[in-house]
């Protein structure tokens, strides 16, 4: 059965972000038939958009689907076949300082923007996920928690097409998922 959950604020005695945690919004919705934990999910993404300073009224879309969803999705948007375990899907023109863009400074700087948004869409299939796991050795949980941190990053415009691009995607990816266990995996395929 599909799961849903909203978490626009942090319960007392959480994330002591302040007033940037109480008004994020972050939608995660499980229709993968897979049962995962949504609340981590939620919290790992909060540090995320925390760490990197996005405006506190900012939305973010976490959906987890089956491998045929996920082999469509794939399919259609990115002309390949087969499932795969990440897809980001950027709603507003967020751009982290270093790339332009019409909302250049949000993402990153010290202060957020004057203007909230719809982050995008960011969306796992934890069966790909799970035999990524067992071939990296970890849970299937941090392997849904890398792919989430990959995903938003793709959804504040970091790319790893070229060598630069990748370390310093890759290097940032590490920097957030460290005080999160520790857990800095290194994809090929990336």
């Amino acid at each position: 059965m599909p799961t849903s959950a909203t978490t626009p604020g942090t319960p007392k005695g959480g994330s002591a972000v302040g007033d940037r945690a109480i008004r994020l919004s972050i939608d995660i919705a499980n229709e993968s038939g897979v049962a995962v934990d949504e609340v981590a999910l939620a919290a790992m993404a909060r540090h995320v958009l925390d760490e990197m300073h996005i405006h506190p009224l900012a939305e973010l879309s976490v959906l987890l689907v089956d491998e045929k969803a996920m082999t469509e999705l794939h399919e259609r948007w990115m002309g390949e076949p087969g499932p795969t375990d990440v897809l980001a899907f950027p709603m507003d023109e967020l751009r982290p300082p270093h790339l332009g863009g019409v909302n250049a400074g949000r993402a990153g700087t010290e202060e957020p923007g004057p203007d909230p948004g719809l982050l995008g869409d960011v969306v796992l299939c934890p069966q790909v996920a799970a035999a990524q796991a067992r071939e990296a050795g970890h849970s299937t949980q941090a392997e849904l928690e890398l792919l989430e941190v990959h995903g938003i990053l793709h959804l504040l415009g970091y790319d790893h097409a070229e060598p630069d691009e990748k370390a310093e995607m890759f290097g940032l990816q590490d920097r957030l998922l460290k005080p999160n266990g520790g857990l800095c995996l290194p994809r090929a395929g990336w």
